[in-house]
């Protein structure tokens, strides 16, 4: 098992990856709305909390592909949306697919000390967090791209400007998580009270959460707590953790994106051209 995720991710990193992602995006509907984000951005809790709102019932990581699957494993998924729509799970930078959306977007910095944690744990990496964090922001890890050309793709896509993408901030999620839920569900067009989603939240905290991540026959069997799957879920754990000189490299690369989504900085102006050129979008 350990084998097959390392030549999981060794392909997510290749040009291997350019006819799987294309044969994964076929079969999908202008009625199917997806669930957007960079990874570890908090996707799957969200999907836990919408698969509970909208079918009454609980859900674990081993079925939670049912009913909200991720791209490339849609076909025979069940329409939970009014008209017939799909709720599908993507990791991907905006594709003419993708006709409505929901983008879950994080702080990078959160998101760079989750993702190095899991590889880390996985196997899957054996560098320092300085190369990790220098990688990452250079487009050099990930077949996706970098933390902040792909949430370019999405705040400058065509959703966007005609109202079919809804933005949702992870840190506002975790602060109020009904309130957030209240907009989505609005946004999908779908009816649920209040009790239903306090149900759900109350059912998806992060201890319910880590104790249905021990419950799983699917997910690997992590035994440090850093490596596992649900984390804190913390919003600014990264102030005690990164280095100044990691916040610099943080701030070169991606902070004007991060400013435009009205992150604070850590003081240091963005001097490489072109992240400057790939931000530069307000």
């Amino acid at each position: 098992m350990a084998n097959f995720g390392r030549l999981r991710y060794r392909a997510s990193n290749s040009l291997v990856r350019i006819p799987l992602i294309w044969l994964r995006h076929r079969g999908l509907d202008s009625s199917d709305v997806f669930l957007a984000s960079y990874p570890r951005s908090g996707n799957t809790w969200l999907r836990f909390l919408l698969v509970e709102i909208l079918s009454g019932g609980s859900v674990e990581f081993d079925n939670v592909n049912r009913f909200i699957p991720e791209m490339g494993i849609h076909g025979k998924t069940p329409a939970l949306l009014p008209g017939g729509g799909r709720l599908i799970k993507t990791h991907e930078p905006y594709r003419r697919e993708y006709k409505r959306a929901i983008y879950l977007y994080r702080d990078v910095r959160g998101v760079l000390l989750s993702n190095y944690s899991r590889v880390k744990q996985l196997g899957l990496e054996d560098i320092d967090l300085d190369a990790y964090i220098s990688r990452s922001l250079q487009g050099q890890k990930g077949g996706i791209g970098t933390w902040q050309k792909h949430i370019v793709s999405w705040l400058d896509s065509p959703l966007a400007s005609r109202g079919d993408l809804l933005l949702v901030r992870f840190e506002d999620m975790r602060k109020d998580t009904e309130q957030a839920l209240a907009s989505i569900v609005n946004f999908l067009g779908v009816t649920a009270d209040r009790s239903s989603i306090q149900r759900a939240i109350a059912n998806n905290t992060v201890a319910r959460m880590r104790e249905k991540e021990n419950r799983s026959r699917n997910l690997p069997k992590i035994t440090q707590e850093q490596g596992r799957f649900v984390r804190e879920g913390a919003v600014s754990g990264w102030q005690s953790r990164l280095t100044e000189k990691q916040l610099q490299l943080v701030d070169q690369y991606a902070g004007q994106v991060l400013q435009r989504l009205g992150y604070p900085l850590e003081g240091v102006p963005v001097v490489d051209p072109d992240a400057a050129q790939v931000a530069n979008v307000s």
